[in-house]
């Protein structure tokens, strides 16, 4: 089983930066391609970034390129979402997600190629 938590969410003003952390338990992580999703109030979960099992292959939704920034330790189980120059359309609760792969260059987009979700931590922008 897989377990995610993150952390680092909270209130922070437009143009400023944060930065979001989950960790991941288990011997699997490794194994696994992660990926960060949000969902504003009103609105579907969607797509924020993604990180491959190596970490060499990243890829990013077109209203976050140039300002968030996807990374991953394997030393230390976590993957790390930083935000800077923060908009109030970032607005959010951000999730992270894992899928077991055994390709290590693939980054994945949709929700439901996802098997395992963390809770959410919640992300305000104010104006």
């Amino acid at each position: 089983q897989v377990q995610l938590l993150e952390s680092g969410g909270g209130l922070v003003q437009a143009g400023g930066s944060q930065r979001l952390s989950c960790a991941v338990s288990g011997r699997t992580f490794s194994s696994c391609a992660m990926g960060w999703f949000r969902q504003a109030p009103g609105k579907e979960r969607e797509f924020v970034a993604a990180i491959s099992r190596s970490g060499n292959n990243t890829d990013y939704a077109d209203s976050v390129k140039g300002r968030l920034t996807i990374s991953r330790s394997n030393a230390e189980n976590t993957v790390y979402l930083q935000m800077n120059s923060l908009k109030p359309e970032d607005t959010a609760v951000y999730s992270c997600a894992a899928r077991l792969t055994p390709y290590s260059g693939d980054v994945y987009h949709r929700p439901l190629e996802y098997s395992y979700w963390g809770q959410g931590t919640q992300v305000t922008v104010s104006s």
